[in-house]
């Protein structure tokens, strides 16, 4: 399991955490975000970024306080200065068949090993630590706090949102486009007239009422 390291919080979207983590002796400090762990539809997304020093890209904070077009303006400006990144994912039926956090985890990892080069330190939002041997740190709160995770919050939103306007024009009919398969008003009642389909998420309430027994 890894290493936590002890560093002191302070509540602000800097580089502050991944300076604390270069004053121990590291040089690629990678910043872990996902997307999609609430909606009844679709895979969990994350992403992993590594910044380089003196980044700084005007607007860059928590994903879910940008709109859409902000998040949009923002994701080529993050994939060309950053030093490296990844994007992984898990499916609706990795979801099904190990639950959402440890798929959260799954995807994160994915999204880690799809970086250039290694991370030698993690920044990690949320509570729950990666199972890897990299030392590393998790930031409630973290989007709003480390500019690695916020960057890495766009990317995962971004790349999902895409997936679910792509699964859209693949199932019409339940709106994925709009609500991006959270569960709306009207996404729940797409699931009761015409029944789930591949994307939805089987085991979560809202979908497994309405799916067919094995």
């Amino acid at each position: 399991m890894a290493n936590l390291e002890l560093f002191s919080d302070q509540p602000l979207t800097t580089l502050h955490f991944e300076q604390q983590a270069q004053a121990r002796g590291f040089n690629a400090i990678a910043g872990i975000d996902e997307a999609g762990r609430g909606p009844l539809a679709g895979p969990v997304v994350a992403a992993a970024v590594i910044l380089p020093d003196h980044f700084d890209l005007a607007g860059l904070t928590d994903s879910k306080k940008l709109s859409e077009k902000k998040r949009e303006e923002l994701f080529p400006l993050i994939r060309q200065q950053a030093t490296a990144y990844g994007i992984g994912l898990a499916s609706a039926r990795e979801i099904d068949q190990i639950n959402i956090l440890q798929a959260t985890l799954l995807a994160m990892q994915r999204a880690l090993k799809k970086l250039r080069g290694q991370a030698d330190y993690l920044l990690i939002d949320g509570i729950t630590p990666l199972p890897v041997s990299l030392p590393q740190k998790t930031l409630k709160k973290g989007d709003s706090r480390s500019l690695s995770i916020a960057a890495a919050s766009v990317l995962a939103k971004v790349a999902r949102d895409r997936i679910m306007l792509a699964l859209d024009r693949q199932y019409p009919g339940y709106g994925f486009a709009g609500h991006k398969g959270y569960g709306t008003a009207a996404h729940r009642r797409a699931i009761a007239e015409r029944g789930p389909v591949s994307p939805h998420r089987l085991t979560f309430g809202g979908v497994r009422e309405y799916a067919e027994s094995p």
